[in-house]
């Protein structure tokens, strides 16, 4: 097991049941974009769909699924009579602590003294701009025996962090554009404009991890 619960109370578990999207059958044209269905027993994203409809034979939706357990992406095609499972996702809050060379830790966010690591690869790079004690959802799968899985963690899409690292700023750098390579408070490295200081606060997308914006306007 990658990760550790204290067994929830039997209403606490019914709570996060009715927060989670209910299991369904997609039909064919329904495996779209952004959907997590049920393939081979596992949870799989969908990341392309194409429905089409070759020569005189019956449509086909041509989709890329991604793995979101081992990430791993394959080319699968349904049939007009084929359907999939919706997969059983649920969200958990925790609260992120720290990280080590492969594991993240974190503990439940009502009791500290419940404390829990899961694999450095499942949080993913997004993870690199967290600060320690923030509020992050775990992405948990339920397979068709019950069984729980953390495949990821929800993380805010924007966070402010402040530049503790970073050449010196060139005059009208602003003007001319260009990016140097600044390092944040969380110890991740991002390529900012050439005008950024050190000790300024940035705004920084989580999903791609590049510089959005200042975050301190007076600087």
């Amino acid at each position: 097991m990658d990760f550790c619960f204290a067994e929830p109370k039997p209403w606490l578990r019914l709570v996060f049941r009715l927060q989670s999207n209910p299991m369904a059958l997609l039909e064919y044209n329904e495996i779209r974009e952004r959907k997590i269905i049920v393939w081979e027993g596992q949870p799989y994203e969908v990341i392309t769909s194409h429905v089409f409809r070759k020569q005189q034979r019956k449509p086909v939706n041509a989709t890329k699924l991604k793995n979101l357990i081992t990430g791993r992406v394959a080319e699968i095609s349904f049939g007009s009579s084929e359907k999939a499972e919706e997969a059983d996702i649920m969200t958990r809050p925790a609260l992120y602590l720290y990280k080590t060379k492969d594991e993240i830790f974190l503990c439940d966010a009502k009791d500290k003294s419940k404390r829990f690591s899961i694999k450095l690869s499942v949080a993913g790079d997004k993870i690199n701009y967290i600060k320690a004690n923030t509020e992050t959802d775990l992405i948990i799968f339920t397979d068709e025996d019950d069984e729980e899985q953390v495949i990821g963690i929800k993380v805010p899409i924007k966070v402010e962090l402040e530049v503790t690292e970073a050449p010196p700023a060139i005059k009208g750098a602003s003007v001319t554009g260009g990016n140097k390579v600044a390092t944040v408070e969380t110890g991740a490295h991002v390529n900012v404009p050439l005008f950024i200081e050190v000790g300024e606060i940035i705004r920084i997308n989580t999903d791609t991890g590049e510089y959005v914006e200042r975050a301190n306007a007076g600087f």
